[in-house]
């Protein structure tokens, strides 16, 4: 850790600071006046769950109260905080993690990472999945339930800087099953965006076309992946013209 950061010293006036991730058992306040003395500006937090049962079934090795107690510090020392989280963990559940997001806001982050768990080759969770014991998700059941806690986060004001896995190919290659999508985040917005808009067309005459107002930016979000929003919305009986207004908010959605 010494040599990393004593590596930036020539260079960190160039830089506003220096963002780091660890687990959440590594923090106390040594550590953090060390990093303070560096420029360490953010840390992220790998607290993945707040649920005690699943921490331990997945050999995470802390607790959530150290989640806890090292958020607080991190804040104490006016370091920006970072949590992390994974949904669909084994012996996770959609509640815990809606639980563990809940948790999360109660803690005051900056900013949240959220991560579907993927299974890789020669893993633990691989057993436990080729044995039937742990049953994963599905693709659609994850852009429902992370579309959700997108919300929660974005309406507490905690900025979702991540949301799903980068590609790699390593990833492409290991991967056994889990959730995985090159446009992860965007799946969950377009059903922010089709929710939003089948909630304006609630019981809205069908024989009609419904002009739709959406920002230049979120059109394909509205129009969603490979079309899906409009078939959903076809198969529902609505029809709708997409009209791009500059004026109407990042994923807002309003009826003209």
């Amino acid at each position: 850790m010494l040599s990393l950061l004593d590596a930036t010293v020539p260079f960190i006036n160039n830089f506003k600071g220096i963002r780091v991730s660890t687990r959440p058992d590594c923090i106390d306040r040594d550590i953090l006046t060390l990093l303070k003395n560096y420029n360490v500006t953010a840390i992220e937090l790998g607290a993945q769950s707040m649920d005690d049962e699943v921490l331990e079934v997945n050999n995470r090795g802390h607790k959530a109260i150290d989640v806890v107690n090292a958020s607080n510090l991190i804040k104490e020392f006016r370091i920006s905080l970072g949590l992390q989280m994974m949904t669909g963990l084994f012996k996770s559940t959609i509640e815990k993690d809606k639980y563990t997001a809940d948790r999360f806001i109660d803690l005051e982050p900056d900013t949240v990472r959220i991560y579907p768990t993927v299974i890789l080759k020669g893993t633990k969770l691989e057993e436990l999945y080729r044995s039937d014991e742990y049953v994963t998700y599905t693709l659609d059941e994850t852009i429902s339930l992370c579309s959700e806690l997108l919300l929660k986060f974005e309406e507490a004001g905690i900025n979702v800087i991540r949301l799903g896995l980068h590609h790699s190919e390593s990833l492409k290659n290991e991967m056994i099953a889990g959730v995985y999508h090159p446009a992860f985040r965007e799946l969950c917005e377009s059903k922010i965006m089709l929710d939003k808009l089948l909630c304006l067309l609630s019981g809205k005459d069908k024989s009609n076309e419904h002009v739709v107002l959406v920002s230049p930016k979120c059109v394909s979000k509205l129009i969603g992946n490979n079309r899906s929003n409009l078939i959903r919305l076809n198969e529902l009986g609505y029809k709708i013209k997409i009209v791009q207004n500059r004026d109407i908010p990042y994923m807002g959605v309003v009826l003209g």
